[in-house]
């Protein structure tokens, strides 16, 4: 049974043009952050489970921001996976490719992208039925270049990817500017720092610098 990736999200992550990748650490942070990402125009994120209050957050994230997108990650089993959609998750990645993982979201009709670095990764996810790809970790990979080289055995299947691990506003161009650039996953927006400082008005400024850049280069593409 393939992955059937809601049509609808994804077109909402290429809307977004920015999916912000978010550590948290409280759960009284949830909200003040979700609402400072909206206002400086972030649609969708993505939550990581890597730590105890990933899953309360991601739920009140969900009840009090809904304008938001919400994208859980770091989902590495099946029970990760129906513990996210149970918190409210909209859908969710993993870093990798984990096969049950996939036949699990598959069985239940769940939004779900893996995780790939190499060609053998984009195989498996494609035998699988995703055409929505996590291209991770992407700077230290070798970037963009390396992603063009690993992709183009599969450029005639309309595979899209979201490059994620060591972007920066600076790097973010060159991916958007390519077709098969879903969006690109930007850690750098509410670092976990940022957010234990709850710097909200410094994270919108980030989140807007992002979104319109992103925008500035999807206007511009023929």
């Amino acid at each position: 049974m393939p992955i059937a990736f809601s049509a609808e999200i994804a077109q909402r992550i290429r809307a977004s043009g920015v999916v912000a990748v978010l550590i948290l650490r409280d759960v009284e942070h949830a909200v003040p952050l979700g609402r400072a990402l909206v206002e400086g125009g972030i649609t969708a994120v993505e939550l990581t489970l890597r730590t105890p209050a990933a899953l309360q957050a991601l739920t009140r994230m969900k009840k009090e921001v809904p304008q938001l997108l919400m994208g859980a990650g770091t989902v590495l089993s099946p029970r990760d996976l129906h513990a996210v959609r149970e918190a409210g998750a909209d859908f969710a990645v993993s870093p990798g490719v984990n096969v049950r993982v996939l036949e699990e979201a598959a069985k239940g009709g769940f939004s779900f992208a893996p995780g790939i670095a190499t060609p053998s990764d984009i195989e498996s996810a494609l035998e699988h039925g995703c055409r929505l790809v996590k291209f991770f970790p992407a700077e230290p990979l070798g970037g963009l270049s390396y992603l063009k080289a690993v992709s183009a055995p599969f450029e005639h299947l309309g595979v899209e990817y979201i490059p994620l691990g060591g972007m920066t506003e600076q790097s973010m161009v060159s991916y958007l500017e390519r077709r098969s650039t879903a969006a690109i996953g930007g850690s750098w927006i509410a670092t976990p720092e940022l957010i234990a400082a709850e710097q909200w008005e410094k994270i919108t400024a980030l989140a807007r610098q992002a979104t319109e850049t992103a925008k500035r280069i999807r206007a511009a593409l023929p």
